[in-house]
């Protein structure tokens, strides 16, 4: 039986995470496949005397979105859509997909299209105190190679809930990120290399923000945006990336001046060419992280959990976070990460961070 309890992950997103307080409007979507965790979460919420609305996602619903809407309703959302997050004071989505990518096999024109015409949603949701979380599936315990009672005991550990008091251990995490952030803000130059990687980045001037478990949950990152016109050379991504028209691997970019000039993949080339096609900023990069989780040490196909792997880097194509000081702007925020722990190097200035997947 799972030792994953839904109850302690929904207290931990209200106190820790959102800081749920009495007479917040709180948007919860959340997918068929997480109704435990939805449920756990609308009973929290009311319990610290807030409002809670549950928009539950019906499997299959998006991609009637595809094949069916007309221009007009793939180029701008829903009015009642806009209405509801507008008037919502903190937002929680959870991640909890089922055996199939949502969108597999759909026109990526029409998908990148549909992604366009959301950017008004995201914008809103950026200026909104957000989180996202993650809720066991016998699909994602599927896609990491795990049994579902294996799985769901890795993600109790990745929140950390098996400590004595998680709120405190993700407190202990954050300031173990703020002496990271330190070192790294006196950075100018980042340099990146492992087999198939050597790409610079300017990052002076830019803010690094501590990932704690408020925005993502579980988290442990520290990340930044790089000066948009500034990445240079080639990183090679070795840790598949799930995305709704499909999953990619072994993607492979080459910058120059900050834009993608060169792409491919060993799988899923359609779905790569498509996302980067969205719009202009989606060539460019909004954000580097790096991931210091105690609680994930292996890739299971989520990235979510994938890009906190201590001795991981991730990069983000398209937009930034503004707090950053990130300027791109883009339909599209895409994680793809690299692993150093095989002989990678992640230094500033020359001075190194990560070697071999250690945070020096």
């Amino acid at each position: 039986m799972s030792v994953y309890d839904p109850d302690a992950h929904a207290a931990l997103l209200c106190d820790w995470s959102l800081r749920i307080r009495a007479g917040d409007a709180v948007l919860v979507e959340v997918p068929e496949a997480a109704l435990p965790l939805g449920r756990a979460l609308h009973r929290a919420i009311l319990q610290r005397g807030a409002w809670p609305t549950l928009r539950v996602e019906i499997e299959g619903l998006a991609r009637d979105v595809i094949e069916h809407a007309g221009d007009a309703q793939l180029d701008a959302p829903s009015p009642i859509a806009l209405a509801e997050l507008a008037a919502a004071t903190k937002l929680v989505r959870i991640h909890a997909p089922g055996p199939v990518e949502p969108l597999a096999g759909a026109d990526p024109a029409r998908v990148a299209q549909l992604a366009r015409g959301r950017s008004a949603l995201r914008r809103i949701s950026m200026d909104t105190p957000w989180c996202l979380s993650i809720h066991p599936t016998a699909a994602l315990a599927e896609r990491a190679g795990m049994t579902e009672d294996d799985y769901a005991a890795f993600v109790h550990r990745a929140l950390m809930l098996d400590r004595p008091d998680p709120a405190g251990a993700w407190a202990e995490l954050s300031a173990v990120q703020a002496a990271l952030i330190e070192r790294l803000a006196r950075a100018s130059v980042i340099r990146i290399q492992a087999e198939g990687t050597d790409l610079s980045l300017e990052v002076g001037g830019r803010t690094w923000q501590n990932s704690d478990g408020r925005r993502n949950l579980p988290s442990g990152e520290v990340f930044t945006g790089p000066h948009e016109q500034s990445a240079n050379g080639v990183v090679q991504f070795s840790v598949p990336s799930y995305r709704a028209g499909g999953v990619v691997r072994g993607a492979r970019l080459v910058f120059a001046d900050g834009k993608v000039v060169e792409a491919t993949a060993e799988e899923g080339q359609d779905v790569l060419e498509a996302e980067l096609a969205t719009d202009d900023g989606a060539r460019y990069l909004g954000e580097l992280g790096i991931g210091t989780s105690p609680g994930i040490d292996r890739a299971t196909g989520s990235t979510l959990l994938d890009e906190k792997i201590t001795g991981t880097v991730h990069l983000a194509v398209g937009q930034s976070y503004p707090e950053t000081g990130g300027t791109n702007t883009s339909a599209v925020h895409w994680d793809l990460i690299a692993d150093l722990r095989h002989g990678g190097l992640l230094t500033a200035d020359g001075e190194t961070i990560v070697e071999d997947g250690r945070l020096v």
